[in-house]
Parts: structure tokens; sequence; C-alpha cells
């Protein structure tokens, strides 16, 4: 028995009213053996950035096959492409070609790409509808194409890879005893605050967990936080309140202020405004 892949959305819908139920009975009237799983539906509200950096976060951990539904959309209903995207390790994302997929196809990387072509691929019922194509267009190939109704080649026309929308991504700069970065997204639920800073690279540079590295944080150039901090593995070899500096789950360079907010608390945002530097 050969499985249908799974189908993992995420919006800025939140569960306040019927967006995400509408978007899941598509699915299911499409084909009730799809599978639908929830990434998140508290992304930050029309933040592209922050919805291609979670597709990026977690995509790589799910069976290859699975059919990612992300819907940030500021520019619905507007000439801007919807688009299904296969990435290299067989990956499938279906959403607006808006900025969406600036990460993963960075770190993970787009093999093809198709614009949805509405005249097949859209909800028969929503026709004139214009703002919600994350039930009557994204939701509904999606479907289609999980449940094997269409092939991939079916979505649409292909166009090339380098015409997808993509932000800039600021790489990290490291010398002996000096590493520099953005703070390039929250863990917002704990406040943590996640640089674009790879582990590997803050070790070469000379830190070594039990350190106590000087941090400096720059909004649009303007100091905002100077203070030494504990580098660590883990939360547990820091005392609640303090600050630590530790790899986090991505492998990255995190700092946190232990069973507290630092982004609450110190007023800490992210995205290239946001620079970091670490130093002896």
């Amino acid at each position: 028995m050969i499985r249908k892949p799974i189908l993992v959305f995420q919006t800025d819908f939140t569960y306040k009213e019927g967006a995400v139920c509408a978007m899941y009975g598509v699915v299911k009237s499409v084909d009730r053996d799809l599978e639908i799983m929830d990434g998140s539906h508290e992304l930050p509200q029309y933040d592209i950035w922050s919805a291609s950096y979670r597709l990026y976060q977690s995509m790589e951990f799910w069976p290859e096959g699975t059919v990612f539904v992300s819907v940030v959309d500021p520019g619905v209903g507007t000439d801007r492409r919807a688009c299904v995207a296969r990435t290299r390790g067989g990956y499938i994302v279906v959403t607006p070609d808006n900025g969406s997929l600036t990460h993963v196809e960075k770190h993970i990387g787009v093999a093809e790409v198709r614009e949805i072509d509405e005249s097949r691929n859209r909800l028969p019922s929503t026709r004139g509808v214009s703002v919600f194509h994350g039930r009557d267009l994204f939701g509904y190939c999606a479907a289609k194409l999980a449940s094997g109704l269409i092939s991939f080649e079916e979505v649409g026309s292909s166009y090339s890879v380098d015409e997808i929308v993509k932000f800039p991504i600021l790489e990290p700069t490291a010398t002996r005893g000096k590493v520099n970065g953005i703070f390039e997204i929250n863990d917002p639920n704990f406040g943590n605050m996640w640089t674009n800073i790879p582990t590997e690279v803050f070790l070469s540079a000379g830190f070594s967990y039990g350190d106590r590295p000087q941090v400096l944080v720059y909004r649009k150039g303007a100091l905002v936080l100077k203070e030494r901090v504990l580098f660590e593995r883990s939360f547990g070899f820091a005392q609640k309140g303090e600050l630590i500096i530790y790899n986090n789950e991505l492998m990255n360079i995190g700092v946190a202020k232990v069973q507290g907010s630092l982004a609450s608390d110190a007023k800490l945002g992210f995205g290239a405004d946001w620079t970091v530097e670490f130093l002896p």
C-alpha cells in the first residue's frame, strides 16, 4: 500500500474564527484519507519572513514527500504568483511566491517551481472570491496533489527557480575572537533570540563552553544591550534570570534569559536591523 503524503499547514490565521477549519474541510472534501498536521497558525500577522523561517525550521524533520502549505499572504488576490515548489530533499511547498521560500531555497534547495493554474486547481465553488486563497487555492491544490488527483506537472506552468521572490539573507562573519550576525528569529513562547551564526562557526572563532563572552546588540547601529554572558550547552547550567548563550535546536547560537523572556525584557526584535556581536 502506497502511503499518501502528510499535509502540514502554517498560517497567520489563528484559531479565533473559522478559516483554519474551512481549509481543512476543503482538504477532507477532496480526500477523507489525507492526514493533516499543524505547523503553526500563530505566525505574526503579515510576517512573510517568519513564514519563510518556520518552513525551514521544521521541514527536514518530516518524511520525504510531505506537502507543506504556508499561507502568510498580505498580497492575496493581487498578481503575486501562487506556486508549488519541489525541494531538492523531495518535499513539496504550496505557498504564495512572496518571499516565503527564501530560507527553504537557501538551506534546502528548490529543484522546480510551478505556478498554480487557477482554471484547473481552484475550488470551483469559490469563483470571484479573492481574499481566501488559503482555502480556495493553496489548500485545494495541495489536497489534489497529495491525493494523487493531479501530478506535480499538472499544477501549472513551470518557471525558473531564479525567479522565486526572496529576501536578502545576511551572512554571519567571524574572525578569531569576534563573531557578528543578526537575530534572525525569536522563540516567541520563551522569549529566546536565535542568531544566524552556526555554533561551529562560533566555536571555530575561539569561544568555548564555560566562557563569558561580551554580547553587544544593536538596532539600526544603536547599541541596546551590552553584557557578559555565560556560554553553555543548555539552560540548566545557568541560574534563573541569568542570560545564557547556547546552541539552539538548529545548531545555531541563541541567547536567552533562563526562565524569563529576553525578547520582552530587553525589548529585542529580529531581522536585518538587529545585529549582534560577540567578543572575548
